[in-house]
């Protein structure tokens, strides 16, 4: 009998993550190796890092050292099994060899390369062997500058795609373990959900070709490339098939998409089939730039059945000057009629957008040409962040720099701002009818939290509903908005799954 392996995914950072994450656990799966969610229950403990900002670096690496106390109690005999420590994910492919040695207490360090031979770099660490860290290199470099070339490109590892090496799984399908998905194709990826809540991420693209002066992503995580429409449309429906109720497209770039398979409008003809998958009530679009909407996506966005009415812009700024040091385009008058096409559509439809405060030469003015902007758009959901210096970016070697403590007081005043605008705009929604999906059972009160469609996970709110003690994760429901907290709602619900308000929703 195989000797039992455990392991446990430790998963920070964006919903990108959460889906590279559940590939490894995929490809671990396939290879014999029993998942399991606490680490200190695992031979090994992956943490999947975070590279973005310093506040995310910090977490990733407070998240390594708090697995390596598990396995330094477990050494000691003071409880669990933890052996070994071992990074992935953005801040492990961004600095390779240099995070292995400021934090001698991850017992591996591995990059996007390492994605497909996971399997064997976990086993040869927990065996005492030693996989060496990479030197870290611009992945930009590795796909061919033209777009419509990349889908040829062998031998480049893209997380989500499973391009890399093109190889089909080490046991049959058929010999899969429960709930493992199947690779379909050679560029589908194995996938193993690692919780069962009804709405999950799937990927449309890795990489961006945009070149923001404060972004380092693209040097680690590439150039922008597609998936291809079957292989979404594959895992879309392998995951209705696990109960997924919500599918959530993930980039760091969607209205891009398709543009390296000959038609950039590829995203309009995609969502209507994504929205007719058996099982599937809810599709949501993320991080849309507003330099590329168009017409036909505003209209795919707002007119489409099981499509939610959501708009992730990346805004990041609105006056002209500080947008144009960004490396973007846009200002507040532009944006604002953006959203105004939109709502003209969708009157409900649902807008959120982040922004940086502090930027290199961010003046008062410019600043309050930003607090304009806020004040007249009535976004759903607004983040706020604090510019600092990103390592290999245009705007680290900038002049003019904010003051560290001036950049904090715009931070606090802008974020108190955003606080007061985005609770004004859940205020504004008290009456309307909106459908939820609900997420979850608070047993402390009893609660039914759920999201509407201007709601996504984590990061926007949530729908808390009365009359419907009895309902379950997954459930559908129209309800009636009576209340705001906040960013959240209050709503008594109405119908489930459109059958009028039964006695299941009403005791």
């Amino acid at each position: 009998m195989p000797e039992r392996r455990t392991v446990a995914l430790v998963t920070l950072g964006c919903a990108r993550n959460e889906v590279d994450s559940e590939e490894l656990a995929g490809r671990l799966a396939a290879d014999g190796w029993e998942l399991v969610e606490e680490a200190a229950d695992a031979d090994v403990a992956v943490v999947n890092t975070c590279g973005f900002v310093e506040a995310a670096k910090k977490d990733s690496v407070d998240a390594l050292l708090e697995a390596n106390d598990l396995k330094a109690a477990a050494s000691e005999g003071r409880g669990g099994r933890t052996q070994a420590v071992v990074a992935v994910g953005c801040m492990a492919e961004r600095y390779g060899k240099e995070l292995a040695e400021a934090l001698p207490e991850a017992d591996g360090v591995l990059g996007f390369d390492d994605y497909s031979n996971i399997s064997d770099r976990l086993q040869t660490i927990l065996s005492g062997g030693i996989h060496a860290a990479h030197t870290p290199r611009d992945r930009r470099k590795l796909l061919p500058i033209s777009p419509a070339e990349r889908q040829d490109a062998a031998g480049v590892a893209l997380p989500g795609h499973a391009q890399s090496g093109a190889e089909e799984p080490a046991v049959p399908p058929q010999d899969l373990p429960e709930g493992v998905a199947p690779v379909s194709g050679p560029r589908a990826p194995l996938r193993r959900r690692l919780g069962n809540e009804p709405v999950a991420s799937v990927k449309l693209a890795s990489g961006c070709d945009r070149r923001c002066s404060f972004c380092a992503i693209p040097s680690f995580r590439g150039s922008f490339i597609s998936r291809r429409p079957s292989d979404v449309l594959g895992e879309t429906r392998w995951l209705a098939e696990q109960g997924v109720k919500e599918v959530m497209l993930v980039s760091e770039n969607n209205t891009s998409y398709g543009k390296d398979l000959g038609d950039i409008r590829l995203l309009e003809t995609l969502l209507p089939e994504l929205a007719a998958v058996d099982g599937i009530e809810r599709i949501r679009v993320s991080y849309l730039q507003p330099a590329e909407m168009r017409p036909g996506l505003i209209d795919v966005l707002t007119g489409t059945d099981k499509v939610a009415p959501y708009f992730d812009l990346s805004f990041q700024h609105s006056a002209p000057g500080v947008l144009r040091a960004m490396r973007r385009f846009g200002d507040t008058d532009r944006f604002l009629e953006l959203l105004e096409t939109i709502r003209t559509k969708a009157p409900q439809a649902g807008a959120r957008s982040n922004f940086i405060v502090g930027f290199p030469g961010e003046s008062e003015s410019d600043l309050a040409e930003l607090e304009r902007f806020l004040g007249e758009a009535r976004l759903d959901a607004i983040g706020v962040f604090g510019y600092s210096d990103e390592d290999g970016t245009e705007a680290a070697s900038y002049e003019d720099k904010v003051d560290p403590d001036e950049v904090a007081e715009r931070l606090s005043r802008v974020s108190r701002l955003a606080e007061e605008l985005t609770a004004q705009r859940a205020a504004e929604r008290v009456g309307e009818t909106v459908r939820v999906l609900v997420d979850r059972i608070d047993d402390e009160d009893d609660g039914v939290v759920g999201r509407a469609a201007h709601q996504a996970p984590e990061t926007d709110g949530v729908t808390l509903l009365t009359g419907g003690r009895d309902l379950l994760p997954g459930r559908m429901v129209e309800a009636k908005v009576v209340a705001s907290e906040g960013v959240d709602l209050v709503a008594e619900v109405l119908s489930v799954d459109g059958t009028g308000c039964t006695e299941e929703a009403g005791r």
